[in-house]
């Protein structure tokens, strides 16, 4: 019970704050009491005090006593105030028992209303389910009718456009801003301050942005920003982000001799430094005249190459010279280049080599080797200088290699590198893979009439909870990725609050489709947005269960919507089974979008609201097949434009992938073959099947020999049996016959015609019906012939096994094809092999990795027996200093492994091991002994000895202390550790000090992340586009000028980023005018970077320019007018300017009411924002109307026990103390501390299952950096 002296007196504390506990900023704390004693029991103990004064006191005495006519009148009074504190005692009694009941009442009124409500829903979504089923039924007969030739008129059918949402051109002002409003920002400066972050600068991704890619990026976050630089600018090629390192020779006659030696010898060492970082490494040459491809398909492979070498002697043979061009002078990207020149002392170069030379020296910055002496050394000379290109400059590792050197100079030793990244396990490539087929997905520039369906996923968003999740249903390649991707590149233009995390699954059993993978990946997704530090499971079916509670946690925490999207949901494995919860309630602020093909959808699903693709109108096809001709310079009469109109009319003909199909078959035969019979062959296709095996025999047709159709025909079935695709180098070793120039063509037309497309590095089939062709094609006779080809990819791989290369490729594959051939004995074999299981589990395939054990036929604990006993074995044949520190690294996994698996008892054994191996073979205070010890305190945690846990988790937090440092990440991991451990002991004192320690220590490591691949290959791009903006003065160059000025600005690099964001403005004043949105954008960004710099002046002055910009040209809702008057209001309020300060807070609340509605979330923050102001201006009465309200807004979105009920509570006890009220301000200081309490016990771990992988403890922020979880050393 709190006293009245806990309460601290309201003179003086104007502009104070309760602190901020949900991790925002604050000031001076202050303490509101719980509960209040009443005041009369103040006054009976200070009379108890004045009978006590003499001797035998008042209570209790005689008349016949010398009492005098003074005591008994305090007898008198005493009495009185006792009768009256007994009349006051049993009234409030009363009134809390009416109370009571009251509560009571109401609580049985609203549960009646509740249940009321849910009938209702749950009557008007079958209703509502039941018109859209006859809708899809009568569409269906509609598309039987049409298929069997039956026209049917719409009379209302017209050709124009007028219901269809107008898209707004580039450079005009859009006024679209109705997706994502779910979002609300974050309060600005409230008395408690509201968790913010702040963004920065704008990203102009747009002619009018709000702030582009960017947008959910912290600026401390390197690795999202790696991957959210896809989004920033156009002017990147696919090359620069590939999962292949691939170099392009040109070589004469004369210097063949190099190149022969430098292929042979050398590649293989460049493709182990390639495969070490995770990546492939592709040599490609073409050798003789002869040999030499067609011009369009080595533009096509200069385009995709890393690098381009040259070689050079005397001459330059003319037909080289078009390549020479191509690769280094129009070489817009600045790719790597390198010439070899080999020179003689008596012997001069030709004028056409000096030339060339010359050229390429002015130009670009191309290395140039100029060398004198034997091939030999010239071979070496170049290979010296090759590694040094692909780890600098296309991989980045140069400043990460330096660090390492350093540590090992300090502690001579190397720790494995996953290690600076925490404990998660996480496949980079996986990711990647994600993010290319996001790229690819959205990669057309047609937009098939979508905007009508974009108004309905928008409305989606803005729809109120509880909604189900939104079907995209449609027929195979009707256009459902291209729609979401294309409509979530919007929402990320326009919403920038909005979180939108989605999953594009690829061929059903590929890797993509994994429904424990994908659960996973969106998991740790969520959680990297949330800062949050906490265990994760990784038994698939604990993880599948516990995604609805971390989906609840996590969108608890995040400011604004969430939105997910899984593309081909169908195609997962048991997708009904393991996306069950789909079917539960979803959190108010999260949005589910999934689409899925007409025949395959489960049933179950059927009865959501559903968004249906309708095929294309002929207005549409016309103008994707107009795009590719035009492309091709290929021209239709308007004859064969009505012969296409006439043929393109059923549903299987006016299908997105099938007009896509068309066009590009007319544009590629259309300048060497005649039109009308291509129209003849194409019109006797009637579905997207028929059409690409056409395609494929003209293909073939073009093709020189037998010998390359049969190879023709190897690729395509080799790689539509695989698991997740295959390489090209995979595909040279698997066929020697194969020369670099045939597999160049034969590629060059299969990808142009949308059979093949690249992912990861590997080759894979664009769409199904491209496999579903190739099988009816070339595998007529089912089964065996694919059993076949797995068996060739099974002895390929198992020989790559046998020269001890053990790379992520033969472990995703091998176990695989034995699964697929249901070859269990091999299997097993493949499974004992201890580095192939260590690969699966260090990339986070725990559920396929366990479903091999399954398929075997073994249970976890035999399992468990058969790996440590193939460890015992592998072991006696161990010898030296490195073979043991890798059998300690193979003990560390299996104990990982049980661990997870729940064997807690089996996986103290290899954990002790590894720890024994490593105090012997390094030393007991060795960073990797740390590793160990913090390995075996997560199986202690797990198992309840809390105090063997903290015991080791001090000794790794010391060794780690005393190896990097105290502001190390691991230092961090290891106070994450031990916090997380108090917090299950209910230490929350110690456990949050912990908590805040390694909060600050990641954060500052996270601005020094320089050392980081992920750093340095941004560097690397960040300094390719600036190259791009030294020529004239163009949009597109202010543009990435404006972009630069961000990413230096998010690297902390203050100074570069204010000389290219003058520059970005000075070249838009010039180009555009000064009175132009693009201008504001760049106003507000120096604005926000001289806030930075707390030059305020300069920032007022900026913003208050960029804000008039933006009324003129912008709609008075406008996003970007909001984003302007927000942090004009916050920086006035920072100056003291309340007065100036005060219309721009009114302004943002009439912006979002009239964006989002009167009970928009948004609103509610922004009224927040207007009575901190007024709070601190003394104007409580006009505050406290404006916090009632919000706090209403915020129940009735969010419930009572959401954080922002929490804050806006804190912000009203607060306003009630400083009016004097205090028992208000008691029950609502109390109020706010139960939400506080209740999300301290939901984040802090305590509803993870027992199965969780005991707490063990990562920072997900560095976790994702692209190359954290490659092997240590090649094995």
């Amino acid at each position: 019970m709190g006293t009245a002296s806990s309460l601290v007196s309201p003179a003086g504390a104007v502009g104070e704050v309760i602190e901020d506990t949900y991790g925002g900023g604050g000031g001076e704390a202050c303490e509101i009491p719980v509960e209040v004693k009443p005041k009369a029991r103040l006054l009976r103990g200070s009379l108890r005090r004045v009978g006590g004064s003499r001797p035998g006191g008042l209570i209790g005495a005689s008349f016949k006593s010398t009492a005098s006519v003074q005591e008994l009148e305090c007898v008198a009074e005493y009495e009185r105030l006792r009768k009256e504190y007994e009349i006051f005692r049993v009234s409030k009694n009363n009134e809390v028992a009416s109370m009571v009941k009251k509560e009571a009442k109401l609580d049985r009124e609203n549960k009646r209303l509740r249940a009321e409500l849910q009938i209702f829903r749950e009557t008007k979504e079958n209703e509502i389910q039941d018109l859209l089923r006859a809708k899809r039924e009568l569409e269906a007969k509609l598309q039987r009718l049409q298929a069997q030739g039956i026209q049917v008129f719409d009379p209302e059918e017209s050709d124009s456009d007028d219901n269809c949402t107008d898209v707004t051109a580039t450079g005009a002002q859009s006024e679209y801003w109705n997706g994502g409003v779910l979002g609300s920002e974050p309060s600005m400066g409230s008395m408690m301050q509201l968790q913010q972050s702040f963004r920065g600068p704008e990203f102009a991704h747009s002619s009018i942005d709000v702030e582009g890619p960017f947008a959910n990026i912290n600026r401390d976050d390197w690795d999202a920003a790696v991957a959210s630089l896809l989004q920033v600018t156009p002017l990147f090629s696919h090359s620069l982000w590939s999962n292949t390192v691939r170099c392009y020779i040109i070589s004469t006659d004369e210097t063949q001799p190099e190149v022969n030696i430098l292929i042979r010898s050398y590649s293989p060492k460049l493709q182990r430094v390639c495969e070490t970082m995770g990546y492939f490494f592709q040599v490609v040459h073409f050798s003789s005249e002869n040999e030499r491809p067609l011009q369009d398909v080595r533009k096509w492979e200069i385009e995709k190459s890393s690098l381009v070498i040259l070689l050079l002697h005397l001459t330059l043979p003319s037909c080289l010279l078009e390549d020479c061009e191509e690769a280094f002078l129009r070489n817009p990207e600045e790719k790597p280049r390198l010439i070899y020149h080999r020179k003689e002392d008596d012997r001069v170069s030709s004028v056409s080599v000096q030339q060339l030379i010359k050229q390429i020296s002015c130009m670009n910055k191309a290395k140039i080797i100029d060398h004198v002496g034997g091939v030999e050394e010239g071979a070496y000379e170049i290979y010296s200088c090759v590694e040094k290109i692909i780890k600098q400059d296309i991989l980045g590792c140069e400043m990460t290699e330096l660090e390492g050197k350093d540590l090992s100079n300090k502690e001579d030793s190397t720790a494995p590198e996953e290690e600076v990244f925490g404990d998660v396990l996480w496949d980079a490539h996986d990711e990647q893979e994600q993010m290319e087929a996001f790229q690819q997905a959205s990669n057309s520039t047609c937009e098939l009439g979508f905007e009508k369906y974009f108004e309905r996923l928008n409305d989606l968003v803005a729809a109120p909870a509880p909604i189900p999740p939104l079907l995209v249903s449609g027929g195979p390649g009707s256009g459902k990725s291209l729609l979401l991707s294309k409509w979530i590149q919007l929402q990320q233009k326009h919403s920038p609050n909005t979180l939108i995390l989605y999953h594009f699954v690829g061929r059903p059993m590929s890797t993509s489709s994994e429904s424990a993978l994908i659960i996973k990946r969106l998991t740790l997704k969520l959680m990297q947005h949330s800062w949050l530090v906490s265990p994760l499971t990784f038994d698939p079916a604990k993880l599948l269960e516990e995604f609805p509670r971390w989906l609840e946690k996590l969108s608890a925490r995040h400011h604004g919507s969430i939105i997910i999207i899984i593309d081909s949901i169908d195609q997962i494995q048991q997708a009904e089974k393991h996306m069950k919860w789909l079917i539960d309630p979803l959190p108010v602020n999260v949005r589910v979008i999934v689409s899925v093909n007409v025949e395959t959808c489960p049933q179950a699903w059927r009865l959501w609201p559903t968004l249906h693709l309708d095929p294309l109108n002929f207005k549409d096809v016309k103008s994707l097949i107009s795009a590719e001709c035009s492309s091709a310079n290929v021209k239709l009469t308007k004859e064969q434009e009505k012969k296409l109109e006439r043929h393109c009319r059923s549903a299987t003909t006016c299908n997105a992938l099938y007009v896509t199909l068309l066009g590009k078959t007319i544009a590629c035969i259309g300048n060497t073959g005649n039109i009308d019979e291509i129209l003849r062959q194409c019109c006797q296709c009637q579905d997207t099947v028929s059409l690409y095996r056409l395609v494929l025999r003209s293909i073939q047709e073009s093709l020189q020999s037998d010998k390359e159709k049969g190879l023709l025909r190897e690729i395509l079935c080799v790689i539509g049996v695989s698991h997740n695709g295959m390489s090209e180098s995979e595909l040279m070793e698997l066929y020697p016959e194969l020369t670099s120039a045939v597999l160049a063509s034969l590629l060059h037309s299969l990808h142009k015609m949308c059979f093949l497309t690249y992912g990861c590095g590997l080759l894979k089939f664009q769409h199904l019906q491209a496999w579903e062709m190739v099988k009816l094609e070339y595998m007529e006779e089912g089964e065996n012939v694919i059993s076949a080809y797995r068996q060739k990819l099974v002895e390929y791989f198992t020989m790559q096994l046998s020269r001890d290369r053990v790379t992520w490729r033969s472990a995703d594959e091998l176990p695989w094809l034995f699964q697929q051939q249901s070859d269990k004995q091999n299997l097993h074999k493949c499974l004992l092999n201890l580095f192939v299981s260590q690969n699966l589990y260090k990339r986070g395939h725990f559920a396929e990795l366990l479903s091999y054990w399954q398929l075997v036929g073994k249970d976890k604990s035999s399992m468990a027996a058969e790996y440590f006993d193939s460890l015992k074995e592998y072991e006696k044949n161990c010898e030296g200093e490195e073979s043991m520190i890798c059998l300690a690294d193979l003990y560390e996994t299996l104990g990982r492994f049980l661990k997870d698996l729940g064997l807690l008892s089996q996986a103290v054994a290899p954990l002790q091991r590894s720890l024994e191996i490593r105090e012997t073979a390094l030393d007991p205070d060795h960073p990797r002994v740390a590793q160990s010890l913090h390995q075996l305190a997560g199986v202690y945690v797990q198992w309840k000895k809390f105090g063997n846990a903290e015991q080791l988790y001090k000794q790794a937090l010391e060794i780690s202390e005393n190896a990097y440092g105290a502001e190390h990440p691991r230092v961090a991991r290891e106070l994450d550790a031990l916090a997380t451990l108090y917090q299950k002991q209910n230490k929350y004192e110690q456990a949050e000090q912990l908590r805040k320690k390694s909060f600050k220590i990641r954060q500052r490591a996270a601005k020094q992340k320089g050392s980081l691949c992920g750093f340095a290959l941004l560097r690397q791009r960040a300094l390719q586009l600036e190259e791009l903006t030294l020529g004239k003065d163009t949009p597109d160059n202010a543009r990435t000028l404006n972009e630069l000025g961000v990413l230096y600005y998010l690297q902390n690099n203050l100074e570069t980023a204010e000389l290219f964001l003058k520059r970005s403005l000075e070249m838009r004043e010039r180009v555009l005018g000064s009175d132009h949105p693009d201008c504001a954008q760049s106003l507000n960004n120096l604005a926000a970077l001289y806030n930075e710099k707390k030059h305020y002046d300069k920032a007022e002055e900026l913003y208050e320019k960029a804000l008039d910009i933006r009324r003129r040209a912008l709609a008075p809702d406008h996003p970007s007018l909001a984003y302007t008057v927000k942090h004009l209001a916050v920086l006035y309020k920072k100056m003291g300017k309340l007065d100036k300060a005060v219309p721009l807070y009114e302004l943002a609340v009439e912006i979002r009411q009239k964006s989002f509605g009167p009970k928009h979330p948004s609103v509610a923050t922004a009224l927040v924002n207007l009575a901190v102001l007024y709070c601190q201006m003394k104007k409580q009465i006009e505050a406290l109307p404006l916090y009632e309200r919000a706090l209403k807004i915020y129940e009735d979105s969010f419930g009572h026990m959401h954080p922002r009920v929490g804050e806006t509570l804190k912000n009203l006890a607060v306003l009630s103390y400083e009016r004097g009220d205090f028992e208000k301000a008691a029950e609502l200081y109390k109020r706010a501390m139960e939400i506080k309490e209740a999300e301290t016990l939901l984040i802090g771990g305590k509803a993870t299952s027992r199965h969780s992988s005991s707490g063990d403890t990562f920072s997900l922020k560095s976790a994702l950096s692209p190359n954290i979880f490659l092997e240590h050393g090649q094995r």
